[in-house]
């Protein structure tokens, strides 16, 4: 039996899956109908392409991470059927759960094609097993990285994804004072708890240069220490500081093609933005021969000081007339997927390294 990262980034993917399928979580209520009464419905004959591809694609990472997580955990013959039947159970519970909804209408063509991305990501996941791709990454991975790096490995995974839904400063990720507040008061409203939140003296302002250029940096230099954290040498954390920062410079950059246009991809690199990633080039540098617990100890004081630099700051008018742009227009499919993880990744690795660090003080 192996370690793998496999099974904690499969449980984030269907629950990534489940918010955008259920979104936007509102006017829930009993329709009159049976949830499961689409199954024996006509197949719609209003879907396109587009649609086919989503749903079929949408499914197949989930099929590959159940495959692999099974087929490295000892259970090969139960690795594809069993990764196919949980993608299919967990759509169709979902296309359940849609009825209840006025905003989503269930399909037995969505659940049909849900089901069929779950099996094709787990064929693709049995045959990379078969060709001995799984096992050349798993001996990779024994030379690179402690033994186990599984969870820093998934949230390193997910934070170019977390990075394609627009952020008011690059890289600043798990701002959500200001929507918090507003998502509480929208909840308590006509209700004698609304008195009982915290009133702030005076209104969030957007962050000055100086202030976006210490986010930036910030944001930039979490995800090197966190690979730090489970890299075996120093020049292996050269090569992950690298690929991180190219692979984060990449994913912002599309995130402002898809929000802008491709006109306007590199527009988010102004000066303070690139003053920060200069910046975080040095501080990662500098960090090359620190031991991985003052690694992770820098890391805290990162998160800290930029979650609380970002929460105690509000977006600027642009931002929010991008995010409309998001949530009401092209890519309200990809909403709720984008934006949970834009909110909950740097939180993550902190609950992460907490309990990694504080489970390797009780072993010892």
């Amino acid at each position: 039996m192996h370690k793998t990262s496999a099974w904690p980034l499969a449980f984030a993917y269907a629950a990534l899956i489940a918010y955008a399928s259920l979104y936007p979580f509102s006017g829930w209520r009993d329709q009159g109908i049976a949830p499961w009464a689409f199954l024996a419905a006509p197949w719609s004959p209003y879907w396109t392409g587009f649609d086919v591809f989503t749903n079929v694609l949408g499914y197949v990472p989930l099929g590959a991470l159940l495959a692999l997580a099974l087929l490295r955990s000892g259970r090969a013959r139960a690795a594809v059927p069993g990764a196919a039947l949980a993608g299919a159970l967990l759509a169709l519970v979902l296309e359940c759960l849609q009825s209840y909804l006025p905003a989503r209408v269930p399909s037995n063509v969505d659940l049909a094609l849900n089901a069929a991305g779950a099996l094709g990501g787990a064929l693709l996941a049995a045959l990379l097993e078969r060709l001995g791709a799984i096992d050349r990454w798993s001996r990779l991975r024994a030379r690179w990285f402690v033994a186990d790096a599984g969870g820093a490995l998934a949230l390193l995974a997910l934070w170019p994804a977390a990075l394609l839904f627009p952020a008011a400063v690059p890289f600043g990720l798990g701002q959500v004072l200001e929507r918090l507040e507003d998502g509480l008061a929208d909840l308590l409203e006509d209700t004698p708890f609304l008195e009982w939140l915290p009133i702030r003296d005076v209104e969030l302002q957007p962050l000055v240069p100086l202030a976006e250029l210490l986010c930036v940096m910030l944001g930039v230099l979490i995800p090197c220490l966190l690979a730090y954290g489970i890299a075996r040498t120093w020049l292996r954390r050269v090569l992950c500081a690298a690929g991180v920062i190219g692979v984060g410079v990449a994913a912002t950059t599309l995130s402002a093609a898809l929000s802008y246009g491709p006109a306007h991809a590199w527009e988010w690199l102004d000066t303070p933005v690139r003053a920060g990633v200069w910046a975080a080039l040095a501080l990662a540098a500098l960090c090359l021969p620190v031991p991985r617990r003052g690694c992770a100890a820098l890391l805290l004081l990162a998160l800290a000081v930029q979650l609380s630099m970002l929460n105690q700051s509000s977006a600027d008018v642009y931002f929010a007339q991008t995010l409309q742009t998001w949530e009401q227009g092209r890519f309200i499919r990809f909403h709720g997927l984008g934006q949970w993880l834009g909110w909950v990744w740097p939180y993550a690795v902190l609950v992460y390294v907490l309990l990694r660090f504080s489970r390797r003080e009780r072993d010892n």
